[in-house]
């Protein structure tokens, strides 16, 4: 007789090692899931910081983009500013072409690159324009742009964009801007520039409160007496021609009341004041920001005024200025959902997951390749015992068969357990003809020794078998 113990128990540790191979198998599969899954949740919640180019110093500007940053950390809100000083407009804009920055505050008129894209307007600045009285027993008052042809203009801020708005403006309403002299002053020389009784009209750039036109109006005022409000009449042909200008009105009594300054209400130019931004940067990020500007700017307008002016930016594609991908998708409401942004991925996973559930099932057939031969030769081994039972020449024989057959039932069930046999029928009807086959050989070395034959099993249970 052939004992299967020894075949049983190398059958044993190969089924040892496939289980320790399919449980390494399986947890390095659910740690690249986990990874996988924790990176994508990682990367949609991850903090973005944009760097933000604003000046000058103790400017509105600096200070709401300030209260803006303060806002986003307080918030625990998906994207940070971290603003980034400069001198003003133009400097800010440098600073954004080398890089220094990711957004920028500037105006719209100025030499933006073509990738500039907006992402919020903080504010229209309109352009004011006054004139003085001359000195003498008869001054002689502009009231006209027309007028200005052979007079010098105070221009208020170092920044090239207003002169070059100041001659557009000439241009417009028919004067040579060869003809008109201009002289800047820095904002902190304007009671220099009122005492200049050279010039006979000022211009000023800046919002309908702005502080600094405001001051300048009433030095001038001071020093020279009662200005004139000039009216810019072209203002709609220069939005027409120049469409990154806007035409504007200045309302009675915005720079004083008492006098009243204007009298009236004036026509003139306004240009947006704004945060631009490449088109190449993440259109996600900055929906997420323009969302977060807007949600954010109520509760800021209650101790920063300057607040309130935030508008939305043109999402015209024709604008002169478009607004960026992103902030247009949140302004038309048309940001597409996680699933929309990630069904590529999504789909993706699906795939990997079939294909690792294929591949998970080719390594567990593989794996268990061993035991599904041994299966084979268990089966064929119980098959031989059949006939090996039916030769039988003692009971002795007969129990080892038996013992041996309950071995190779145990390895087989293992197998079965493990998947590395599918079907039990074939084994059963084998170990069922085994059974007979003991039966029946035990009955007959019974009769044969003289003894009491036991019921053949097919018989158990029927009176006069």
């Amino acid at each position: 007789m052939v004992s299967s113990d020894g075949g049983g128990e190398s059958l044993r540790k190969r089924r040892q090692r496939n289980r320790a191979r399919l449980r390494l198998a399986t947890a390095l599969t659910v740690i690249a899931l986990v990874a996988g899954a924790l990176g994508v949740l990682f990367y949609e919640l991850r903090p973005v910081t944009l760097r933000i180019a604003v000046g000058p110093p103790g400017s509105d500007d600096l200070k709401l983009i300030q209260a803006l940053a303060q806002t986003f950390v307080r918030d625990r809100s998906a994207v940070r500013l971290t603003p980034v000083t400069t001198d003003g407009a133009t400097p800010s804009l440098s600073a954004w072409r080398e890089g220094r920055a990711d957004l920028a505050v500037t105006r719209g008129d100025l030499d933006l690159p073509t990738d500039a894209q907006a992402v919020a307007i903080l504010r229209k600045n309109v352009v004011t324009l006054w004139a003085l009285p001359g000195r003498g027993k008869k001054p002689v008052a502009v009231k006209s742009i027309a007028e200005l042809a052979g007079r010098k203009v105070g221009v208020i801020g170092r920044t090239p964009a207003n002169v070059k708005l100041l001659h557009i403006i000439l241009a417009e309403s028919g004067v040579s801007p060869d003809k008109v002299q201009t002289e800047q002053f820095a904002v902190t020389a304007i009671a220099e520039m009122a005492r200049d009784e050279q010039l006979s009209a000022f211009l000023s750039v800046g919002p309908l409160d702005s502080k600094i036109t405001a001051e300048a109006i009433a030095a001038t005022a001071k020093a020279r007496g009662e200005p004139r409000f000039l009216p810019i009449d072209v203002a709609d042909s220069i939005a027409k021609k120049h469409p990154i200008y806007d035409s504007e009105e200045i309302p009675g009594s915005t720079f004083s009341s008492a006098p009243a300054r204007p009298e009236d209400k004036v026509d003139t130019v306004s240009i947006n004041h704004l945060i631009i931004a490449k088109s190449a940067l993440s259109s996600l990020d900055i929906a997420q920001l323009t969302r977060q500007i807007f949600a954010a700017r109520q509760q800021l307008a209650r101790e920063l005024p300057i607040a309130a002016k935030i508008e939305a930016p043109d999402t015209d594609k024709a604008a002169a200025l478009p607004a960026h991908s992103g902030a247009a998708a949140f302004i038309d409401g048309t940001e597409r959902t996680f699933m929309e942004r990630n069904s590529d991925y999504i789909w993706g996973l699906v795939v990997l997951l079939s294909g690792l559930g294929s591949a998970g099932a080719w390594f567990r057939s593989y794996v268990t390749r061993d035991e599904r031969a041994a299966g084979a030769r268990m089966r064929d081994r119980a098959l031989a015992l059949v006939a090996k039972a039916r030769k039988a020449h003692s009971l002795d024989e007969l129990d080892a068969m038996q013992l041996e057959i309950d071995h190779i039932l145990r390895d087989m069930l293992d197998c079965y357990d493990d998947g590395a046999i599918d079907d039990l029928a074939p084994f059963n009807l084998v170990l069922e003809q085994f059974h007979h086959a003991v039966a029946d050989r035990r009955q007959s070395l019974t009769i044969a020794s003289g003894g009491i034959a036991p019921a053949h099993p097919d018989a158990l249970g029927v009176p006069g078998a």
